[in-house]
């Protein structure tokens, strides 16, 4: 919408990862380092923590267009598995065999074990890197751990790399977590970027979109390494609104005001703890007037409320730091209440679907009744989507489960947009008011429409209502190759990577030339390059869960569900 107007090729600002973007910090390129020391010791753990959009995703990609030819890489995505399964997925990864049936981790950890001798006697290095590592358990940590006990007389034959939230770095400083933490040969914590960092990062990615003049001024830059706390994917969704802003506003250049007005759309609760100190007192007195006003309004005991209004008021009437607080609980009992008394006509906005003739209840109060089993509800209804069944009798992981059919769970933070590009009904992780998390199962998505399974029940709100008790994790699933294999990359040879080379020769419409289909190749990877290219995810080479969801939607396979639009009753 707003490119023409500051004549860029395309937005600059969007969140989904895209290697023409990159620009290493000072920061970033000292973690890089750190995981390329990793590569290159014989042994041991690197360690690498940073907040939530930091930009750990992307140093990972650059650590693997690095990678030395004689070193493999086995790449761990989803750590929440046990023990067993944990070394059955770098088996995975690295193209080893073993029995399908087995759950033995002695034998796994010797199949694991004779692999790395053989590839240590060809002269090449295997090493394992796990994201997310911050949700690893006690257990498989401590498995981990004994994985670098697998050596020769003189070197250790498995680097592993830890990247995860700083969750990570409390974990290994337990007390019953120092054996590892002990093998940690190299640990650094990415922090956010500096205010010059911010302005030179924006101005990249703005001449990479062929800017020529100077679009974010000083005090808008200002503005939004505050608001953002210097972290790269908070800085990416303020400046594309505030793009926005400027556009609907006519004006050419972004100032502090467009950034704080899109601030209060897309980072409310950031913005307005730090844009509403100078307002506060105002604000208070303005709502306690209002509040009191509506109370009285509909005959309630005025005795009670200005009690509870004079006791956070100084003798001179001046408002305490309390009052604010007061006054949005006060007025979140009135709206509770007035949506509460609202008559049944009110529309489908906030209303479960089965409750025409009953009381509005609130997405709060809904949120507030959750029980233990509206976990296994909603993957219940996640499973069915796909036709599957979920019996009782099967414990989670779910994700386990879902093999035996064929499918594969991606475990992923995003957005809605996110969920618009994968269209597939998803499990959401909602945060209750008292921090619980709180799954629910979202069946459709339309504009600013979303219907969920919320327990037994239908729920239709809306995105602006969701939000505010959604921070982006979700889960979903997958079609998997026929093999089961979720990570092919250049060198790799098994049926599966024929299936991958027949699906996008369907959805590319070429014919992609080999002497072996079941061989990735260089003419298959520059195929994967393309496509990945057209959907605008990292353009590796490497087909993992977010190429085959894309490719799996592309060739248009049978038996996928869709976020259907929603068509309120």
């Amino acid at each position: 919408m707003y490119l023409k107007h500051f004549d860029l090729s395309e937005r600059p600002f969007s969140i989904t990862p895209d290697p023409r973007f990159l620009y290493m910090s000072a920061r970033h390129r000292e973690a890089l380092a750190h995981l390329l020391y990793g590569l290159g010791e014989g042994g041991g753990f690197v360690q690498l923590t940073g907040e939530v959009g930091t930009g750990k995703t992307t140093i990972c990609r650059c650590l693997l267009e690095q990678v030395p030819e004689n070193v493999d890489i086995a790449m761990v995505l989803n750590p929440k598995v046990t023990a067993a399964e944990l070394i059955a997925t770098v088996c995975d990864e690295l193209g080893v065999s073993y029995p399908a049936e087995s759950n033995s981790i002695k034998l796994l950890v010797d199949i694991l074990n004779h692999y790395l001798l053989d590839a240590f006697a060809r002269g090449r290095r295997t090493v394992l890197i796990i994201d997310e590592a911050q949700n690893l358990s006690a257990d498989v940590l401590e498995q981990v751990r004994l994985l670098t006990n697998l050596e020769t007389s003189t070197q250790k034959l498995l680097q592993i790399i830890l990247i995860g939230q700083p969750e990570l770095r409390n974990l290994l400083a337990r007390d019953d977590m120092r054996q590892l933490s002990q093998r940690v040969t190299a640990r650094y914590h990415l922090e956010p970027i500096s205010r010059d960092e911010a302005d030179a990062y924006i101005r990249h990615r703005l001449q990479i979109c062929g800017a020529s003049k100077t679009i974010f001024d000083k005090r808008a830059v200002d503005r939004i390494h505050a608001l953002s706390g210097g972290i790269p994917r908070l800085i990416n969704v303020l400046c594309d609104r505030a793009l926005l802003g400027a556009y609907v506003e006519g004006s050419s250049q972004v100032d502090g005001k467009v950034v704080r007005k899109a601030a209060l759309e897309v980072l409310a609760e950031e913005s307005e703890r730090s844009a509403t100190s100078w307002w506060q007192p105002a604000l208070a007195g303005g709502l306690l007037v209002m509040v009191l006003a509506v109370l009285a309004w509909q005959h309630l005991p005025w005795s009670i409320t200005s009690e509870r209004a004079s006791s956070h008021a100084t003798g001179n009437g001046e408002l305490t730091p309390g009052s604010v607080e007061m006054a949005a609980a006060i007025a979140r009992d009135v709206l509770k209440s007035a949506v509460q008394d609202a008559p049944s006509a009110a529309g489908t906005e906030d209303i479960p679907g089965n409750s025409a003739a009953g009381p509005v209840e609130t997405l709060d109060s809904l949120l507030a009744s959750v029980d233990g089993s509206w976990y296994r509800a909603a993957w219940k209804e996640l499973f069915a989507a796909w036709a599957v069944d979920l019996p009782d009798s099967v414990k989670p992981d779910f994700c386990d489960y879902a093999l035996q059919y064929g499918l594969l769970c991606l475990e992923e933070q995003g957005n809605w947009n996110s969920l618009r590009q994968f269209n597939r009904p998803a499990v959401l992780s909602l945060t209750a008011a008292d921090g619980s998390r709180v799954p629910v199962f979202l069946r459709h998505l339309d504009g600013s429409l979303v219907e969920m399974m919320m327990g037994n029940v239908l729920y239709r709100t809306t995105i602006e209502q969701v939000d505010r008790f959604w921070y982006g994790d979700y889960s979903l699933l997958l079609q998997a190759t026929p093999g089961g294999r979720l990570y092919l990359k250049m060198g790799d040879r098994s049926p599966d990577v024929a299936w991958i080379r027949q699906q996008l020769e369907i959805v590319q419409g070429v014919r992609i030339p080999t002497t072996d289909v079941n061989l990735f190749d260089f003419h298959l990877q520059k195929q994967v390059l393309e496509f990945q290219r057209s959907r605008g995810l990292i353009a590796d080479g490497i087909v993992g869960k977010n190429t085959l969801i894309h490719l799996n939607s592309s060739a248009g396979r049978e038996g996928v569900p869709v976020l259907q639009p929603v068509h309120p009753e």
